[in-house]
């Protein structure tokens, strides 16, 4: 019952502490324990101040030995308690430390020396959340502590670092619901931190939750407007929702502020899928296909290729009887007029006929032709091609078409260096070559 008479007294404005002399104090962060006016006479807070300067000059002896006599003569004055909580802290006594620390606050909860000496308790027991919430307990009944408001600083800013660590690698792990809870405790430490809140986002969005994505990368954007990745994280939600237009817009935004953050490769990548998302079912079977046929390959080059075709030379008076009515007429009718396919002698297209890789070879010869008097540099690489093939001679009317699509990497052999003429090609298979002509044409992504 030692602090029976203090429980009703309210700690005053801070008096400042005893000059330390000589020298530099052993414990700059400990926190005097002032007294309040009314809690004793003069006398008993010189005694006391006289025992806090031998503590910080760190003649801990002499110090037990005033903070004992102040006790004697007043049994009921916490600062001199707080004080011999401060001499076992400087001892490593911990626990009989926090022991008196807990006594004081029992009987003077508000008492933000004590406060502040309980989070040093702490924080040497590695108790860092403990110390955190004690430390700013302390803050909260003096907000003038500017050491402990520094303490305070540091450890939330390491708190932050150790919960965002562990977002970060429960998210790299797969464990999507632990990093989400992370970035939650994380977010509740640093509520203003747009980086956390873009974080977050990208969980949620994995998780496939993606109100909650949207609202985490919009919070981010609003907090740091600058942020083009959370401008990203924005467009990769309305991606997943088919929202093109509004993908597409946060993407614009995005690359102009940071024009090499790949926002505006990206933004190809959309266009072509809000371009596959409007094309007819039939084109977008085909790159599942186990055969191309004629009138599919006509879509995919004027889809891919269209500012390339674009560049040839136009054919006049194009005439075709078969091609009415069929879901790539229009590709069909471009095509045609480029010279890249053929229309046969009787004005048929012959769109459902499947394609082999003689022809696709043909249809790439005449593509590289058209990239080439833009890109003479790059056709000198092809000029004369010469590939060994086991059965296709150099004399053969498909050589040279095969060897320049094998030569500019648009086309492959099979392991025993064959091309095989006849064998029939896939849609993924003409895909992929088609993408490879975009490539060497410059020509992004559709």
């Amino acid at each position: 019952m030692w602090l029976t008479t203090a429980l009703c007294v309210a700690a005053c404005a801070p008096s400042a502490p005893p000059t330390v002399s000589p020298g530099a104090p052993r414990h700059p962060d400990f926190v005097f324990p002032e007294a309040p006016d009314d809690l004793a006479g003069a006398a008993t807070v010189t005694r006391h101040g006289a025992a806090w300067q031998a503590l910080q000059a760190g003649d801990l002896r002499t110090a037990e030995r005033g903070f004992a006599a102040v006790l004697d003569r007043t049994p009921g004055f916490y600062p001199a308690h707080t004080g011999l909580a401060y001499l076992d802290l400087a001892r490593g006594a911990y626990d009989e430390s926090l022991a008196r620390f807990d006594a004081v606050l029992a009987a003077a909860p508000g008492y933000a020396p004590a406060l502040a000496g309980r989070g040093e308790v702490l924080l040497a027991q590695d108790r860092t959340d403990d110390a955190l919430a004690a430390f700013e307990a302390a803050l909260a009944a003096d907000p003038g502590l500017a050491g402990v408001r520094r303490r305070v600083d540091v450890l939330r800013f390491r708190t932050l670092e150790a919960i965002v660590e562990q977002a970060r690698r429960a998210a790299e792990q797969g464990q999507l619901d632990l990093s989400a809870a992370a970035y939650e405790r994380a977010i509740a430490t640093s509520p203003e931190s747009a980086f956390l809140h873009r974080e977050l986002a990208d969980v949620e969005l994995a998780r496939g939750r993606l109100d909650a994505a949207l609202a985490r990368a919009s919070r981010g954007v609003e907090l740091d407007p600058s942020d083009a990745r959370a401008l990203q994280t924005v467009a990769e939600v309305h991606v997943a929702r088919q929202a093109f237009d509004a993908a597409l817009s946060a993407l614009a935004r995005a690359a102009e502020m940071d024009p090499a953050g790949g926002a505006a490769r990206r933004m190809e990548e959309v266009r072509a899928m809000a371009a596959l998302a409007r094309s007819p079912a039939e084109y977008r079977a085909i790159a599942r296909a186990p055969a191309i046929t004629r009138g599919a390959l006509a879509a995919v080059i004027g889809v891919r290729l269209e500012p390339l075709l674009a560049r040839a030379a136009q054919r006049e008076g194009v005439f075709i009887t078969d091609t009415r009515g069929h879901w790539a007429s229009a590709w069909i009718l471009t095509v045609a007029r480029a010279g890249v396919m053929e229309v046969y002698p009787n004005y048929t297209f012959q769109p459902a006929a499947t394609v082999a890789r003689g022809e696709l070879a043909t249809v790439v010869s005449r593509l590289l032709a058209i990239v080439a008097r833009t890109e003479p540099a790059l056709a000198e690489r092809w000029r004369s091609p010469a590939v060994e093939f086991t059965d296709l001679a150099p004399g053969n009317l498909n050589y040279p078409a095969a060897a320049l699509a094998v030569t500019a990497g648009v086309m492959s052999v099979f392991d025993n260096r064959t091309f095989q003429l006849s064998r029939v090609v896939s849609g993924a298979e003409a895909m992929t070559a088609i993408e490879r002509v975009q490539e060497l044409a410059g020509i992004g992504s559709r």
